[in-house]
């Protein structure tokens, strides 16, 4: 079962630090969250993947996926989890750039075209790779149903979403951290 302040305990201990950073959106922030520190962890992925299959809605989704390489993890977890449930689900994972040999293609997993699925990432600040990870998927013939990140930045991901018909869900948001979002 998902245990939130667990969660919140080890991105404290672990992910999260303050200082000057520059974004993967190009914006510059007092604080970072290394999520790979918490799903390249066991008790982390652990915690993750548990919050997460509690999000998705297995009645509806096929597969879950996302932006390789820091969705890979997430995945993974969310897969094994749905199995110790006793739940069928496919995973798949989105490459920033096709392979250049072979088929080719951008998506990679035992997904076909016409399956639902939900986007999964691990910190949400504009929303980019996850909105680059619905195209390529959409592209390939997948129905994305749900967007779900482990934390919501609170920097306009939410709102991009949202802009193109996907509500997106949080496990955490900087908020649980005592940080407040900007303006």
């Amino acid at each position: 079962m998902y245990d939130k302040n667990a969660l919140m305990e080890l991105f404290r201990e672990r992910a999260l630090k303050f200082g000057d950073f520059t974004l993967v959106s190009g914006k510059k922030a007092t604080y970072y969250l290394d999520g790979k520190q918490i799903t390249l962890h066991s008790r982390g992925l652990q915690l993750v993947s548990e919050g997460l299959l509690e999000l998705l809605d297995m009645e509806e989704i096929d597969a879950v996926g996302g932006m390789s390489i820091g969705a890979d993890p997430i995945v993974a977890g969310v897969l094994s989890a749905a199995a110790a449930k006793g739940k069928d689900l496919n995973g798949f994972l989105v490459r920033k750039e096709s392979k250049g040999h072979g088929t080719n293609k951008f998506v990679e997993g035992p997904v076909e075209p016409g399956m639902k699925v939900a986007i999964v990432e691990d910190v949400v600040t504009t929303g980019g790779s996850s909105l680059l990870a619905i195209e390529r998927a959409e592209e390939f013939g997948c129905e994305v149903k749900q967007v779900l990140t482990i934390i919501d930045r609170m920097e306009g991901g939410a709102a991009n979403f949202k802009s193109k018909g996907y509500d997106m869900q949080s496990l955490l948001t900087i908020e649980d951290f005592g940080i407040t979002p900007p303006a």
